[in-house]
């Protein structure tokens, strides 16, 4: 093993160890984040902190998330290996990719056609099949394709979008940052019942804005 190669697995030790440090205790979901290199959807400048507990810049003026908060958001949906999942703003693709790992089919959309082609790259790249990506308005959905059992946004939205919120499952999980402005966001997990929505805010949180329409890109 070269010394390059060691530094990088401490580095991945390390960052699974931030990740329990920061109250992610599903073994399901630290094993897919161990397993999902976050290394692969990070590129260029900033490719040597892609181990960092960190957001990043990606292009279309997007970011990636921080790990812990995307282990945060898959462990408040409660996967089974038989979901079918909806993500709202595919981005890099690493969210996509920890959540292909623990359901069954996963849907993911965004309005930037730029990330979602180098997103199905690097997924056709990690041999990651079960993941179709669209370019597309997020704020919709995807009716064609409800219900879904799990529905995941990465966007921030003034209230739960009610579109998302008809195309969820009884007995779903929705995990959606919701907040006016980008200085004062809370994650918020929606499950639905027979009798409709129960709300329970999880943590602060800070997210680029759900936009309707398609990018330029």
């Amino acid at each position: 093993m070269t010394d390059e190669d060691e530094g990088i697995a401490e580095r991945k030790m390390r960052f699974l160890y931030a990740l329990r440090s920061r109250g992610i205790t599903d073994g399901r979901v630290l094993t897919a984040m161990e397993r999902i290199d976050r290394g692969a959807f990070v590129k260029g400048l900033f490719a040597e902190r892609a181990y960092e507990d960190t957001p990043l810049p990606i292009a279309c003026g997007q970011t990636i998330s921080q790990p812990s908060v995307v282990a945060l958001m898959t462990q408040a949906l409660q996967l089974s290996p038989r979901d079918k999942v909806l993500e709202i703003g595919t981005g890099s693709g690493y969210q996509a990719a920890i959540l292909s790992l623990l359901a069954r089919r996963v849907y993911t959309v965004d309005r930037h056609r730029r990330l979602v082609r180098e997103a199905t790259e690097v997924f056709r790249q990690l041999d990651l099949t079960n993941i179709t990506a669209f370019a597309a308005d997020g704020s919709h959905g995807l009716p064609d394709q409800a219900p879904f059992d799990r529905i995941l946004v990465t966007a921030a939205a003034e209230d739960p979008p009610g579109p998302l919120l008809a195309q969820l499952k009884i007995g779903g999980i929705m995990v959606v940052p919701v907040g006016q402005t980008d200085a004062v966001q809370n994650l918020i997990k929606v499950t639905r019942h027979e009798t409709g929505f129960e709300y329970e805010e999880m943590r602060p949180v800070r997210f680029v804005p759900l936009v309707e329409g398609l990018g330029s890109e």
